[in-house]
């Protein structure tokens, strides 16, 4: 057993977060879970964890931004990724968000207890297939938020926009007024070049956000 090690668990399946708890159970002291970003960056703020194991694409707030919130706020607090995202892009977000680790679903079997051992002693794992000449990038803090091109408020206006939500809920999820709701809306249709909300929601789901 990884000794007295507080685990945080993140994704929005629930199969698949019982599936990693399962696996995990016997190595860790004890295990909380999540369905969803904020949720995820409000239970890290209570509980403190040792490792967050999270997913990108989540509800209310993608795992990238979450991760960088909970960097921000708890540095001591390992963060790995568990994701389908083979993107290059997606691996030096999650770096640049604090990550140490990122480990493919479809390696999780084999991989995952190696990457949570790896992470919890100070040193970076990734699933080998995605490692290599990528690495060497992840010292320029600014190449992933260049390759995503959104700051962090704009991927989550976007992400809830895309999720359906009007714009009096966005402004309450995320502390703003309605006015700034529609200016972040407005500035995301003519940063991305696209006029409908529909597009709005076409690009998220092509980010990886839902």
């Amino acid at each position: 057993m990884i000794q007295r090690t507080r685990l945080l668990l993140a994704d929005d399946h629930p199969m698949t977060l019982e599936g990693i708890r399962a696996f995990l159970a016997p190595h860790f002291e004890s295990i909380d879970t999540v369905t969803d970003g904020r949720a995820l960056v409000d239970k890290a703020l209570q509980l403190r964890p040792d490792l967050v194991i999270l997913d990108i694409t989540m509800p209310l707030l993608n795992g990238i931004d979450a991760a960088a919130k909970i960097h921000r706020a708890l540095p001591d607090t390992r963060l790995l990724f568990i994701t389908m995202h083979t993107d290059p892009a997606y691996l030096e977000a999650a770096l640049n968000a604090g990550a140490t680790g990122y480990v493919l679903k479809s390696a999780a079997r084999d991989e995952l207890l190696e990457a949570c051992q790896s992470v919890l002693k100070g040193n970076i794992y990734v699933t080998p297939s995605l490692s290599g000449e990528h690495l060497e990038r992840f010292h320029d803090p600014s190449h992933a938020a260049s390759l995503l091109r959104l700051s962090s408020r704009e991927r989550e206006t976007l992400q809830l926009i895309a999720e359906g939500k009007t714009a009096k809920q966005i402004a309450y999820i995320l502390n703003i007024s309605v006015k700034t709701v529609a200016f972040h809306r407005e500035n995301l249709k003519r940063k991305l070049s696209l006029k409908t909300t529909a597009e709005l929601t076409r690009h998220a789901v092509e980010l990886g956000l839902i």
